[in-house]
């Protein structure tokens, strides 16, 4: 049996107790120390693997965020990155969210995987912020990142993304170790 043609995802119910929308995460810590909560969770309630992805406007607030839904969404797609771009793309009713001259930045729990490295390219964000590196993902779980450009990183300052990289490295290795430690594949 097949079902109706249509895209529905969501994001966990626990989400909106998480998000402080009046507040201004001002520093780089601030943002990863998000992202990395939300991973956390995530696989704390065990709806999703260990990724954790916010999106901020140019005063520090923030607009949307994401976690893996892949499984309990039966979608390939439904990365944290990807959930968090679509959410803030929905919100701004904009493709591409610097379109309008506003400043964007994504804070990623780890490295973005080939699939979330091309949504990166055209989402229309300014900064990418990383905790976990690739290796780390790929040493501490058994997913499979995929494959990257040689100078991935430098691909996309030269699109006008800035990359900052191992920001709270440690904290989010501490997570994907603990999904990894508990052989979950959600």
């Amino acid at each position: 049996m097949l079902l109706p043609m249509q895209v529905h995802l969501t994001l966990p119910p626990w989400i909106g107790e998480m998000v402080d929308h009046s507040r201004r995460y001002t520093t780089d810590e601030d943002r990863m120390g998000l992202a990395i909560a939300l991973a956390r969770r995530n696989i704390e309630h065990g709806l999703g693997g260990p990724f954790g992805a916010a999106v901020f406007n140019a005063e520090g607030r923030v607009v949307s965020v994401g976690v893996n839904r892949v499984i309990p969404q039966t979608c390939s797609a439904a990365h944290a990155e990807m959930m968090a771009y679509m959410s803030a793309q929905q919100r701004l009713a904009s493709y591409r969210l610097n379109a309008n001259g506003g400043r964007y930045t994504l804070a990623s729990s780890a490295q973005p995987c080939c699939q979330c490295y091309g949504a990166t390219v055209w989402a229309g964000i300014d900064e990418l912020l990383i905790g976990a590196r690739a290796e780390d993902v790929e040493e501490l779980t058994e997913f499979d990142e995929g494959p990257l450009p040689a100078d991935w990183a430098g691909e996309l300052e030269r699109r006008g993304i800035a990359v900052r990289r191992d920001i709270l490295r440690d904290q989010a290795c501490d997570v994907l170790a603990s999904y990894g430690a508990r052989g979950a594949s959600y």
